[in-house]
């Protein structure tokens, strides 16, 4: 069995993987495309923002399964908004030890629902060596303390992580965990520098023979993409083609690595640009919105968690609900800027934009392109959408049914979830928005879809015309180990 690096490259845009492979900027990726399979259209989460995306791909299941709803939400056992690092703004509001806390700890000890697995777990299980570098899922069977080789580690192990994490055999967090002594460093996982610790890592991790899967992040191409638009990521594609070559050369060069280990490339979600932000908070401002800052958070009447383009609001008075709910519906469908609104009404998903709606259920009228079974009422249009020999098809919004009602399904999500317009971003927390920049989180196919390289690995029985999704990954991974999932 050869060995399998899975590599995320954060918001890896299809169109931008294939200019950088086509001017030579992306030579280590463009050997695996050629030696490997290509596809330019695998379909994200919806919210097509990382937190949901990572889970996804670590586990194999969306949010209804495994319940991180989002990049900002709303915790309704601990009343209390939970925000993973939208912004340093967005941070500050609701206090960066919390932030700090919540993403790197409590994300994966305690949000992650605990009857879901892991690859990392699954793997571990099995005695399969696992191994990881920076990334926000990581969850697995081994024991692991904070480092103490820096003073700012030393001070996060006394403050923030108190408790030991599990993670896989050899993890490296961000210099916050190290499973061994290497020369790496990540200055804490600072943009621009991320990339080249995975690099490090991974350089040492192959040299040294230890592992058998390795997760390999590069996610500075996301923030890259972030800044100066997603037309500019072949500049951060060469960075992570980079660090690719060099974790290759750390076994004698692309065909002696490629000999002893197969090898997954993909993006968590795509890009798109953005030309215009979209306040939620003002568009709101008839209802009582708590706030972080809010002396009792938990007695007003709504929250409302932007993440990037896409956007929450959680009911926060139950017994209000019947009648705040269709003023709400009514107010976020009158916001510029907002494409579908959506929301379960008597245990059917409800999809509205402009004046018309479809609703759908889980049944057995339509298919969709994964094999999914559903009933569907109303206006195919609102996702100008199609049913083609009993089959239901968006080319704008790629698997939408399955995407929407896992979103909706989630314990964790909001009651009414928000997808932007091309070109507009809902602004955070922090009043950050990426107006000039590029962004994701929409359910819209032009951030929904990444690529997804697969060199040496076994696809199994998907035809052709089978609809990728990052939830194919971990099966994928399970499959070339012959490991099941034991969830």
């Amino acid at each position: 069995m050869t060995k399998l690096v899975l590599t995320v490259i954060d918001g890896l845009k299809p169109s931008a993987l294939e200019r950088a492979v086509a001017t030579g900027r992306a030579p280590s990726l463009g050997l695996l495309m050629e030696r490997g399979t290509y596809v330019d259209d695998c379909v994200a989460a919806f919210p097509s923002v990382t937190p949901v995306c990572a889970a996804a791909i670590a586990t194999g299941t969306f949010q209804d399964r495994h319940r991180i709803p989002s990049m900002n939400w709303w915790w309704r056992e601990e009343r209390r908004y939970v925000e993973y690092g939208s912004s340093f703004g967005a941070s500050r509001r609701f206090g960066i030890n919390r932030q700090l806390t919540d993403t790197v700890y409590r994300m994966n000890m305690e949000h992650l629902a605990p009857e879901v697995t892991t690859v990392f777990e699954d793997l571990d299980d099995a005695g399969v060596r696992t191994a990881g570098t920076t990334y926000l899922m990581y969850r697995g069977r081994h024991e692991h303390q904070v480092s103490r080789d820096t003073a700012l580690t030393r001070i996060a192990g006394t403050t923030l992580f108190r408790k030991p994490i599990l993670g896989p055999k050899e993890l490296f967090y961000a210099d916050i965990y190290a499973s061994r002594k290497t020369d790496c460093k990540s200055t804490l996982g600072m943009p621009g520098i991320r990339d080249q610790h995975s690099g490090c890592v991974g350089a040492h991790l192959v040299e040294h023979d230890l592992f058998d899967f390795l997760l390999l992040s590069l996610p500075d191409n996301d923030t890259h993409s972030h800044r100066y638009g997603p037309h500019a990521q072949v500049i951060s594609i060469h960075e992570a083609d980079r660090q690719i070559e060099r974790v290759m050369h750390a076994a004698g060069g692309p065909d002696a690595f490629l000999a002893e280990h197969a090898m997954i490339v993909m993006g968590d979600h795509s890009h798109a640009p953005v030309e215009a932000s979209i306040d939620l908070f003002a568009e709101l401002k008839d209802f009582d919105l708590t706030g972080p800052g809010a002396e009792k958070p938990h007695l007003g009447e709504i929250a409302v968690c932007p993440a990037q383009r896409s956007a929450m609001v959680y009911v926060l008075v139950p017994e209000a609900r019947e009648t705040l709910m269709p003023r709400l519906l009514a107010a976020c469908l009158q916001i510029e800027g907002v494409d579908l609104v959506m929301h379960r009404e008597d245990g059917v998903a409800v999809i509205t934009r402009d004046e018309a709606a479809l609703a759908f259920a889980p049944g057995t009228e339509v298919r969709d392109r994964r094999g999914g079974e559903w009933v569907v009422r109303g206006d195919l249009g609102v996702l100008d959408a199609r049913i083609e020999d009993g089959v239901f098809v968006s080319d704008a919004y790629p698997d939408a049914l399955a995407r929407v009602w896992a979103a909706l399904d989630c314990p964790t999500s909001g009651d009414i979830l928000l997808s932007a317009a091309p070109g507009h971003e809902f602004v955070d927390w922090g009043g950050a928005d990426h107006v000039g920049g590029g962004s994701h989180g929409s359910l819209h196919r032009s951030d929904s879809l990444g690529a997804l390289i697969m060199t040496g690995v076994d696809p199994g029985d998907r035809g052709d015309d089978h609809q990728w999704s990052i939830r194919d990954v971990a099966d994928l991974v399970r499959g070339h180990f012959q490991v099941a999932s034991a969830a």
